[in-house]
């Protein structure tokens, strides 16, 4: 499928599809075709699953993932690579046409940035909302578990929604947390209190 006939498919299914989270950048842009694609043409489930195939051959061959990102690669190449790798993997249709549309658009370079953003609209699609918790030191279980209760219960997350929370580590912190849901951040760090302090007095004198 040329790229002129994928987005005239796309341009009908947005009409009735559209995906569940806005996301931005030309890797949004991407994730969020082919999620609207494959709404259309199979399933989101399958779509994501074809694109797993694909980044775990894709980190486990070195040489097909140089050959992907290469630029001197001729388009008909990449197309022809990625026609054997639809062929031998057993992709979902969506999923082939879109490979073939970033291969003719030298944009396989975008591939882990589309498949780390489509993972964002699969997770939206099953109701799963993703968490970050970034704290100076380890939380242990309990603190996460009633951290994770009280996210639950905020409107960041919203009813028949299931929470996964992430704990990162940054001991810049000094204290406190930051907790980011989606696109929302709260940041009640000493550090982040700190900044406030700081920028309060430059802005005073």
């Amino acid at each position: 499928m040329s790229s002129r006939l994928f987005y005239r498919s796309l341009a009908t299914a947005t009409k009735s599809v559209r995906p569940p989270v806005q996301l931005f950048g030309i890797d949004g842009t991407y994730a969020s075709a082919l999620y609207t694609a494959a709404a259309k043409e199979s399933s989101i489930d399958k779509a994501f699953q074809s694109l797993s195939k694909v980044r775990e051959v894709v980190q486990s061959d070195k040489d097909l993932a140089e050959f992907l990102v290469n630029p001197a690669s001729s388009k008909e190449d990449r197309s022809a690579v990625i026609d054997a790798l639809s062929s031998s993997l057993k992709l979902d249709k969506s999923v082939g046409n879109f490979l073939n549309v970033l291969a003719e658009n030298n944009r396989l370079t975008e591939f882990e940035g589309i498949f780390s953003q489509f993972s964002v609209l699969n997770d939206a699609y099953k109701g799963v909302v993703e968490a970050t918790v970034t704290s100076a030191k380890p939380l242990d279980s309990k603190t996460i578990k009633r951290l994770q209760t009280a996210i639950s219960k905020s409107s960041f997350v919203g009813e028949g929604k299931t929470l996964n929370v992430t704990n990162n580590v940054e001991p810049d912190l000094l204290g406190g947390l930051v907790v980011e849901v989606g696109d929302r951040t709260v940041d009640l760090s000493v550090s982040g209190k700190i900044a406030k302090l700081n920028q309060a007095l430059n802005e005073s004198v």
